[in-house]
């Protein structure tokens, strides 16, 4: 029996007024309710089709790529974050819901918006793909990332000269592992060479960047026309990339005292890579259109491509980059999986190194590894696993965090909440320190001073600017003023509310205002910035940091001084309209930093948004000191418990 077309219209009203009345209570965004009309206004439409689509629009919002059917047939109210109330409001506005996964694919699969792949294709804007709903493009997306890992993983063109690689290998990796077992960087680089994409994951101090500069070494004494290789650096963030470039120049330089007569002319082949970039920079990004300059029919001028913190880079970013990579190039692929993912939707390195803990390698993965490197890879770590994960390293001996920072990363990570409590209680005063309960007032005095046991706060650097250069060079006394600000930062979960990036903002420049450091107006000297939005015209992008002070050629004039490794840009103040005060950042913002003492601000209530990897995120972005600030013991509890979860059918279509 047809439904009655006002019937249905009438229904879908009534939904879509439960809609509205949950965006004026902050449950979602504008854009849901207005994508759901959209899609309504293209076909023939329906209550339950309005509803699958603000529930689509919204979990793209908050990170997923799709929207698995099986959670329309369970209770994506939990999902949402919204109260048993809130959900049954909008199931009795929908009318009757499909009550099984078939019964729902069978609905969607008859809208006109929808398209099943393996139908005739109507460029329709939804895709159905088995039991996931997709917008088209980030199903698009996610196909062209998949298609195109699998197939570098799968090319076994490569045939390294092994007793050359070996010779290599032991030169570079002459001293033993400290726990006496495999010594996975060296492996990692056996295995980035004989394939066109490698991944190498871990977490921090288990050197990564190390390992890659190991790698270019190992590439460019294999080579027969060294010279001729063309490397690339890149990551998603300014601050990374510049971290990146330090960490590899640092590396190579420590190598090449090593490899000595043998391999001269290192220094000047690592020179020839230039500066690393952002991956915006990287491609072409373009003002006013989110196609880049470099793609498949203008691809990247590379052999070798590497880049840094790949936890941050999103679904869409990626398969812009594969896009853009020649077919015969080198991926290496850098992070740690466990770090919060891309605030954009998709978890791209979580999925395709998702099971790297366990190995999974085969027996010929096994017999080339100890050709390569004469490491013995255990029973532990065999397997029969697809052919990505023969082409994935899980670096897992930390070279830095072995303190109590280290110590409660991994309990953290692990899920362990009494280890991570103890970890917390035990080292206060120290390296670790937990203000619980706490005020406000803790977090501003910790704004102005730090704590006992562990200095900082932002007062040394506003001395310094408040002192000025006193005879020194401007750009010298600039790059130490900028190296004070970057030893401290605190950090928040949320973005709004009296424990959030902007009330706490406000609240440090009061403080350091009361404390005589800053004199606040809309630009004021001393006045820490982050970019929001890339900004082609100044040369600044999303998520720079930066400082406002003098000009010295006219003092009248405020600057903000950007640091780029060890060079120091600027751009005047009034040419940058797209920032926020960044005395308090979040966690996502953090990554791709480090900084001397992290302070880590939780809110006073929790949510699905709130979960272990933000607070592993933010613990380790501490190199020395880390202090946590929570008015409540239960959120920490249930952020450590809760595990964040993307929908996503990439690991799927991959195979691995």
């Amino acid at each position: 029996m047809k439904t009655d077309p006002r019937s249905a219209a009438t229904t879908t009203a009534a939904l879509l007024a439960h809609v509205d009345a949950l965006t004026e209570d902050g449950q979602l965004r504008r854009l849901s309710g207005a994508f759901a009309r959209f899609i309504g206004s293209v076909g023939a439409g329906s209550a339950q089709l309005t509803l699958a689509c603000v529930l689509l629009s919204e979990l793209e919002g908050r990170g997923h790529s799709c929207l698995m059917l099986d959670e329309l047939v369970n209770d994506p109210g939990l999902l949402m974050g919204w109260t048993d109330e809130q959900w049954r409001a909008l199931v009795a506005a929908s009318g009757a819901l499909p009550k099984s996964v078939a019964a729902w694919r069978a609905l969607l699969a008859q809208a006109d918006q929808v398209w099943q792949i393996g139908d005739l294709d109507f460029d329709q804007p939804l895709a159905l793909d088995g039991d996931r709903l997709y917008l088209r493009r980030y199903w698009r997306d996610e196909k062209l990332v998949a298609d195109a890992i699998g197939a570098r993983a799968r090319d076994s063109a490569r045939t390294p000269d092994l007793p050359a690689v070996r010779r290599w290998l032991d030169i570079l990796f002459d001293q033993p592992t400290p726990d006496g077992g495999p010594d996975w960087q060296k492996i990692a680089c056996a295995v980035a060479l004989r394939g066109s994409v490698a991944i190498i994951t871990g977490g921090p101090g288990t050197g990564k960047t190390y390992t890659v500069a190991s790698l270019l070494t190992l590439l460019f004494a294999v080579s027969e026309h060294p010279e001729r290789l063309r490397i690339a650096l890149a990551a998603p963030t300014g601050k990374a990339a510049a971290r990146l470039k330090q960490s590899i120049d640092k590396a190579l330089d420590s190598l090449a005292a090593k490899v000595g007569g043998e391999l001269p002319e290192l220094k000047e082949l690592a020179q020839r890579m230039g500066a690393a970039r952002t991956l915006h920079s990287l491609l072409g990004a373009r003002p006013d259109t989110r196609a880049f300059q470099h793609h498949a029919g203008n691809p990247l001028d590379v052999d070798v491509l590497i880049v840094d913190e790949a936890s941050m880079v999103h679904l869409e970013m990626m398969a812009s980059l594969l896009d853009a990579l020649p077919p015969g190039a080198i991926l290496v692929l850098l992070g740690d999986k466990d770090q919060l993912a891309s605030v954009e939707a998709g978890a791209v390195l979580g999925d395709l190194c998702h099971d790297a803990q366990a190995g999974g390698y085969t027996a010929a993965t096994l017999a080339y590894a100890q050709a390569a490197t004469g490491e013995r890879i255990g029973a532990a770590f065999q397997g029969g696993a697809g052919a990505l994960a023969q082409q994935t390293v899980m670096l897992r001996h930390s070279h830095r965090f072995s303190g109590p920072i280290g110590a409660l990363a991994l309990a953290v990570n692990a899920g362990m909440s009494k280890e991570a409590l103890a970890c917390l209680g035990g080292d206060r005063g120290g390296k670790v320190a937990w203000i619980e309960p706490a005020q406000q007032s803790d977090v501003l005095q910790l704004a102005l001073a730090g704590r006992a046991g562990a200095g900082g706060g932002y007062q040394p650097y506003l001395t310094m600017v408040r002192d000025g250069a006193d005879g020194r060079e401007h750009e010298a006394w600039v790059r130490d003023v900028l190296h004070s600000f970057e030893a401290f930062r605190i950090l928040c979960a949320v973005r709004d509310g009296e424990w959030g990036v902007s009330g706490l903002n406000a609240a440090i420049e009061q403080r350091l205002e009361r404390a005589g450091l800053i004199k606040r107006s809309e630009w004021y000297v001393g006045r820490p910035v982050m970019v929001t939005r890339n900004d082609y015209g100044t040369g600044v992008f999303n998520g720079d940091i930066g400082l406002t002070l003098r000009d010295p050629a006219r003092p009248t004039s405020l600057r903000v001084y950007f640091l780029e490794g060890e060079t120091v840009r600027s751009v005047l103040a009034t040419r940058l309209r797209h920032v926020d005060t960044a005395f308090a950042m979040t966690v996502h913002k953090s990554q791709g930093s480090e900084f001397r003492h992290t302070v880590l601000v939780l809110p006073k209530e929790g949510g699905a948004m709130l979960a272990r990897e933000l607070i592993y995120t933010g613990i380790t972005r501490a190199r020395d000191y880390f202090t946590l600030v929570s008015p409540t013991q239960t959120v920490l509890l249930d952020a450590i418990m809760r595990r964040t979860q993307r929908a996503s059918g990439l690991r799927g279509l991959i195979g691995a």
